[in-house]
């Protein structure tokens, strides 16, 4: 079997990293658990510390490294060997000592936050490391950002913090919690190391793994979806078209309203199933169907819990959203990205091989400096979309933009 290492694609300067750190983690329990015997020639004061943050691009697999690296730290080897208990229920993510906070919202909330930390601080159950992983910790609220700090300073002897966000600038992790903790950084995979995922693990045929790979630009579980969804590969279609149907005013509003409903349905798909079971688990739990007495009071008094929980499934709905619509800008991005390179003559390859017919024709219709201001145009609204102006406005000052040049 694998170890928990091998989903990491094309990060073997990352991965060292990380087993030096398991192994010293792992001399530290042993010495502090047989002071009184020699040591065995690992350092535990090096490699090893409470506090990681680990940066990377999209795709770069960010989380796969904190989840790999937690299933190293509860390893009972002390090399995440793929295959011990510890190992396994950390990645399958039923491990009690390991802590996973995914937002599901635009925000991680100073309440969320308290409460993880508490629980963060009490003695692992298995006898290694309680380990809190935090995936885009760069949506942390100030007063969350706060909450961890305070944890980060003054940590619990074993518990170990892994926080994953796209760079070490302010705008994503504070400055001070940077200060605190070790930094791992992750690479966009290159494209070869991704087909060669595809094709060993998934048994995706070599040419498809290759175009998926550069599709998907680097970005494994992307490119996994492409080689294998056709819906994904619909929508990317019809993400590439738009360049194609901008001839005015009127079609650039169109094939905006086009990419938000493209997005709206995208999220609500991917959220209708978990809704719908969270709300039925509610409603069970407080009595839904009883015949009981008090039953259908019961029910009354639990139109508070009911709508906190329709606030929480919206703001799901929005990141999900505002994912979907990344996701096409990212594609759209791609294809001007190759209209600046072919304008440039540059010697690499297409990301959209499929599309590299248009992209050549619109190089040659708007040179190197429009192809630039459109690919300016498509980076400028995913910025603004982060920085939450209305989607749709933010698409719909783009596609303007593109048509314009």
């Amino acid at each position: 079997m694998p170890d928990v290492f091998a989903d990491l694609v094309g990060q073997d300067e990352a991965v060292a990293t990380l087993r030096h750190a398991a192994a010293a983690a792992a001399a530290v329990l042993r010495r502090t658990a047989r002071e009184d015997e020699p040591g065995d020639g690992v350092d535990p004061s090096a490699g090893m510390t409470h506090a990681w943050i680990f940066t990377g691009p999209p795709g770069s697999g960010r989380s796969v490294a904190a989840r790999a690296f937690a299933a190293a730290l509860q390893c009972v080897h002390g090399t995440g060997c793929g295959d011990c208990p510890g190992c396994h229920t950390t990645l399958t993510g039923t491990h009690a000592d390991v802590r996973l906070v995914v937002p599901e919202g635009l925000s991680i909330g100073v309440g969320e936050m308290r409460a993880l930390v508490l629980r963060a601080a009490s003695t692992p159950s298995g006898g290694r490391w309680q380990v809190v992983i935090i995936e885009d910790a760069d949506r942390l609220t100030e007063a969350a950002g706060n909450a961890l700090l305070k944890a980060i300073e003054e940590p619990p002897p074993r518990t170990v913090f892994l926080l994953c966000a796209p760079s070490t600038h302010p705008d994503d992790i504070s400055v001070t919690i940077r200060s605190r903790c070790r930094l791992v950084p992750l690479r966009q995979p290159p494209a070869a190391a991704v087909a060669e995922v595809l094709v060993d693990r998934d048994g995706i045929a070599p040419d498809v793994a290759q175009w998926a790979a550069a599709a998907a630009q680097g970005h494994v579980g992307r490119a996994r979806r492409l080689a294998r969804d056709p819906e994904a590969r619909k929508r990317r279609d019809a993400v590439l078209a738009v360049p194609r149907r901008l001839t005015g005013v009127g079609t650039a509003l169109d094939a905006a309203s086009a990419l938000i409903e493209a997005a709206e349905a995208e999220a609500e798909a991917a959220v209708a199933e978990a809704d719908a079971a969270e709300r039925a688990a509610l409603q069970t739990a407080l009595g839904a169907g009883g015949t009981g007495r008090g039953a259908a009071g019961a029910m009354r008094g639990a139109a508070g819990q009911l709508k906190d929980l329709e606030k929480r499934q919206k703001s799901r709905a929005t990141r999900a959203q505002r994912d979907a619509l990344d996701r096409a800008l990212v594609d759209l991005a791609g294809f001007y990205r190759d209209a600046l390179t072919m304008a440039l003559g540059a010697p690499v390859e297409p990301v959209h091989t499929d599309t590299a017919a248009v992209a050549r024709a619109g190089a040659q219709k708007w040179d190197a400096e429009g192809a630039l201001r459109r690919l300016e145009a498509v980076l400028a609204c995913r910025a603004a979309i982060e920085a939450n102006v209305k989607p749709r406005i933010a698409v719909e000052a783009m596609m303007l933009t593109l048509w314009r040049g």
